[in-house]
């Protein structure tokens, strides 16, 4: 298997908004993708196995601090290392264009992403209550600080 990272195309976005369908209860229409490739505040990276859209990931960067707005990686294409690959480009991307500090939420129930973000450095600092719909629950606010 073969990761490949770069950043998003307007091409991926109809794979890309299959993908989120597919892993969220509420999940990113393809208009809201093609929205961030005009706005020099974001950076987004896709996730390419071998050489198709497996996922993405990406942040709103605000006086420094990156807010890491979303991470989705297909459902075949997960525990396989994708999610891992695509965060510590974006977090190397991010450092290089002076990014000193990245925040993210995340469900209380996910595990598993939370293990990743762990493992990249995150560390929880904090809940917020009711955060997601469908079903509601609680996220933990994940900081990595430079």
């Amino acid at each position: 298997m073969k990761i490949t990272v770069r950043e998003l195309w307007e091409e991926d976005i109809e794979d890309l908004s299959r993908i989120e369908a597919a892993c969220f209860s509420l999940p990113w229409s393809a208009d809201a993708f093609r929205e961030l490739l005009d706005r020099a505040y974001c950076t987004y990276l896709v996730a390419l196995v071998d050489d198709r859209v497996a996922g993405c990931c990406g942040y709103t960067e605000i006086c420094g601090e990156a807010n890491i707005d979303n991470v989705v990686v297909a459902p075949e294409h997960q525990n396989r290392g994708v999610a891992q690959t695509m965060l510590r480009k974006l977090l190397e991307k991010g450092r290089a264009s002076g990014v000193k500090a990245f925040t993210l939420e995340v469900r209380v129930s996910n595990l598993a992403a939370i293990h990743i973000y762990e493992k990249l450095g995150f560390r929880s600092e904090g809940i917020r209550p009711g955060f997601y719909e469908r079903p509601v629950e609680d996220a933990a606010i994940m900081w990595l600080r430079s």
